[in-house]
């Protein structure tokens, strides 16, 4: 499990935890972001792209990072995805293995050759360099969805197309097989981003104050962000809605800052760089913080709680046993933040002054956003949610199979 897939299901600990301590939810952030969004153009990828989208975006994700510095040429989830292919006990796999040894070796012959973090050149390189660079980088991605769920690679062209016939399957073929509407989707939105605020940001700081792909110390939860530079913490993004700032992406940010328990990135910025419409947003953490309505400003104890909660449970996966749910239920009461005499009830921030009766909430929409966390019992007072159903089975049974029913009824 991972911290993006514990933002993704709301019954989560994760989610429940920063449902509540966010108390804004994301529509002021949402608002600032569009407002620092000054495009007039998005890329949208050609019809070849298809339901591989996702794999465009790995490709163009590490394509930037590499911009910045080149000092990790190849991606760790790659490398590791590789190295798990040549295990599998069959002559596809063992065979995609080998081809992935030469695909790392030429990767990273073409990046340092390339010097692709050097300032003084430009971002971007010759259009035909690029093509050969994003071939590469789409491979690298079919092979790092190996690492994170072989399900998905079995479906990829790369493990379709070893299996069809392992003896052809060659470096040569593999490079072949990226659509060029995919190869053409990656130099885009490179092309893009030389001609936008990410090159200035690249040229006012050095290859060795850039951290590619950062990860965090908790063993607990994983997590690896896209790029931290000289204090800020940056996470591309390449959807097709630009604009739309889900409320995940939102908090996916607020994570990171949270798992940065040592400071170890110095981290006073976050940002997010959307590829397709090449718009760099970034904001101080404490107007980061108070977009967002937290709960607690200090970070030092805001990461506290964080931490006892990744601590006292699975935070990013959802309790289906009453016992879990009590420990987790428990646990989130424990760690709810309180609110000060003359302090909102809901972000604890200060209520303004008032010629009557002290005000239990701050704004018209903390009283609002109460109401429904309350009723989803993330707040004092509210009732205790259901628990989720239990997940069941899903059969595979073949089109023409008969079913039949089993099921004992008493005679009538």
């Amino acid at each position: 499990m991972s911290l993006t897939s514990g933002l993704r299901c709301p019954r989560t600990p994760l989610r429940r935890f920063l449902d509540r301590e966010l108390s804004s939810g994301a529509h002021l952030l949402r608002r600032s972001f569009r407002a620092l969004d000054q495009s007039d153009h998005i890329l949208l990828p050609g019809p070849g792209v298809g339901t591989e989208a996702g794999n465009v975006g790995t490709a163009i994700d590490y394509r930037l990072r590499l911009a910045f510095t080149a000092a990790v040429p190849v991606d760790p989830a790659a490398r590791a995805g590789i190295a798990l292919t040549g295990t599998y006990d069959s002559d596809a796999s063992r065979r995609m293995g080998r081809v992935g040894k030469e695909l790392l070796t030429r990767l990273e012959e073409t990046v340092l050759g390339l010097r692709l973090d050097d300032r003084e050149q430009p971002m971007d390189r010759a259009h035909d360099e690029e093509e050969d660079l994003a071939r590469l980088l789409i491979a690298a991605a079919w092979y790092q969805v190996n690492y994170r769920t072989s399900i998905g690679f079995a479906y990829t062209p790369l493990a379709v197309t070893a299996r069809q016939d392992p003896a052809a399957f060659t470096l040569e073929r593999l490079l072949q097989l990226p659509h060029r509407d995919m190869v053409a989707d990656v130099v885009a939105q490179l092309h893009a981003a030389a001609d936008s605020s990410l090159d200035t940001l690249r040229a006012r700081t050095r290859p060795e104050d850039c951290t590619p792909g950062p990860t965090f110390p908790s063993s607990r939860i994983s997590a690896d962000a896209d790029l931290a530079v000289d204090g800020l913490l940056l996470d591309f993004k390449s959807t097709r809605h630009p604009r739309s700032l889900r409320q995940s992406e939102a908090w996916q940010l607020a994570g990171y800052l949270l798992l940065d328990t040592a400071d170890q990135y110095r981290i006073d910025t976050l940002g997010l760089y959307l590829t397709r419409s090449a718009t760099l947003a970034t904001w101080p953490v404490e107007e980061y913080l108070e977009l967002l309505g937290a709960c607690r400003r200090d970070l030092a104890a805001f990461r506290a709680a964080f931490t006892e909660l990744l601590e006292g449970c699975t935070a990013d996966d959802v309790p289906y046993k009453p016992e879990q749910q009590d420990r987790v239920r428990l646990l989130l009461q424990r760690l709810a933040p309180v609110a000060d005499p003359g302090h909102c009830t809901l972000c604890t921030q200060r209520c303004p002054d008032s010629a009557g009766r002290p005000r239990e909430f701050c704004s018209p929409w903390c009283r609002s956003r109460a109401h429904v966390l309350r009723a989803k019992g993330l707040l004092p007072g509210g009732p205790i949610p259901p628990l989720p159903r239990p997940r069941t089975p899903r059969l595979d049974l073949p089109d023409d199979a008969t079913i039949v029913d089993l099921t004992v009824r008493p005679p009538k």
